[in-house]
């Protein structure tokens, strides 16, 4: 039987975080079109984030390409810091400064 360490499902855990979201953004039920909406977005970016989460998914699901997907996941991250905070809404940044940390302990655990 194959071993499996930490770090592998941590980022796995990740990956299914990022395809979660993916999801979300892409179908993009109504609260989550009020809130691009509301935060002054055009009313197709949720299709931008969603491509973009998708790709940092994928980016993470091979160990090859895992950093990178791990830093295009940060900046995802940090750029939904960024709109939460501006708009004074700071209980919603609590998940993306976790996820944000996670991700700089992926990115820590899997540098060669």
């Amino acid at each position: 039987m194959r071993n499996i360490t930490a770090r592998q499902v941590l980022a796995y855990v990740l990956v299914g975080f990022f395809i979660i979201g993916a999801a979300g953004n892409l179908v993009a039920p109504p609260t989550i079109a009020d809130e691009y909406a509301r935060w002054g977005y055009p009313h197709w970016f949720h299709f931008v984030t969603g491509g973009f989460e998708l790709a940092a998914a994928l980016l993470m699901a091979r160990s090859a390409s895992r950093i990178i997907g791990s830093l295009l996941g940060g900046c995802i991250m940090a750029a939904a810091i960024a709109t939460v905070v501006f708009h004074g809404e700071y209980s919603h940044a609590i998940a993306p400064v976790i996820v944000l940390s996670l991700l700089m302990l992926s990115v820590y655990l899997h540098r060669k």
